[in-house]
């Protein structure tokens, strides 16, 4: 039977190292600060806003929520943004997704500065991790990488198939294991003999959003899997895309959900590891701003 990898209890410890991180920033004077804009009313939109409010209060990091009708222009929205880059007291902006259909998600997070770029979603963003540099991950990817960490699962040389091609999971989680040194396979809903390609796998991602993606028959004896879904079964209780009752009895490890990945057990948290690295990058990510407007004048 497997190891449940208790994602819930490796956010618990990080909070509290995080904690001692931004101590030691107010003593220095530096407060740190993050905005999330939230446009309209979308129910679980506002739990997990309310969930990063929650976790940056917990380690002492500034919150604030703006809370924007519904009914908001892009243009009114791109106006917040741009107050927010220009706010020298703003270190992180995150515009929680998704937004409301007069508005093109696409530019408003192209318009945020990249080092200010929380969510890791900006062109600059995605560059920088595409091609092996330090960047701003995006959460769930990151998250996934410090659960293989704590669990001592090493991902070198190893065949990992990630389930999904999404730009918040599957492209970044399959980027940050190529640069661990991984063999990666990224499968979709168009991919042919999808049970015949996870058969072979050492580490399974699971990120599609449909319960029962991952069957028993589609995993081999020690596997390790991670399952990224959440979904409500036919009782109405969460649930992932993995069959977890069958698969956890041939894995060797195995996430949970709730409990592992999901919004819950690491809801803003991962967010948050944007200040142990922002130092780091923030030099770089202006740098590779300034090449791709000078791209974009020559083009």
């Amino acid at each position: 039977m497997a190891t449940i990898m208790d994602g819930k209890a490796l956010s618990q410890k990080l909070k509290e190292q995080m904690k001692e991180r931004i101590a030691q920033m107010r003593a220095e004077g530096i407060i740190p600060k993050l905005v999330v804009v939230l446009v309209g009313n979308d129910s679980a939109s506002e739990v997990y806003v309310r969930n990063k409010h929650k976790s940056c209060g917990e380690v002492g990091i500034e919150s604030e929520i703006i809370h924007l009708p519904e009914e908001t222009t892009q243009e009114e929205l791109l106006d917040t943004v741009y107050q927010l880059n220009e706010d020298p007291t703003v270190d992180g902006i995150l515009v929680q997704l998704p937004l409301p259909k007069q508005i093109n998600e696409k530019i408003v997070l192209r318009a945020i500065l990249p080092e200010k770029d929380v969510d890791g979603f900006h062109p600059v963003s995605v560059g920088l991790l595409s091609i092996g540099d330090e960047g701003f991950a995006p959460a769930t990817p990151s998250g996934i990488m410090a659960i293989f960490k704590e669990y001592g699962i090493e991902v070198a040389g190893k065949n990992c198939v990630v389930i999904g091609r999404s730009n918040i999971v599957g492209k970044p989680m399959a980027a940050l294991l190529l640069q661990h040194d991984a063999t990666v396979t990224i499968c979709h809903s168009k991919t042919q003999n999808l049970a015949e390609i996870t058969r072979r796998a050492d580490i399974i991602i699971v990120a599609t959003g449909r319960r029962n993606t991952l069957t028993v028959d589609m995993v081999k004896d020690g596997v390790v899997v991670v399952d990224v879904g959440m979904n409500r079964n036919e009782l109405g209780k969460l649930c992932g895309d993995v069959d977890f009752a069958q698969v956890k009895e041939k894995a060797s490890f195995i996430t949970p959900v709730p409990g592992g990945v999901g919004p819950r057990p690491l809801p803003s948290f991962w967010r948050i590891l944007f200040w142990q690295h922002k130092d780091i990058i923030v030099k770089k990510c202006r740098l590779a701003k300034q090449k791709f407007s000078n791209f974009q004048k020559c083009a």
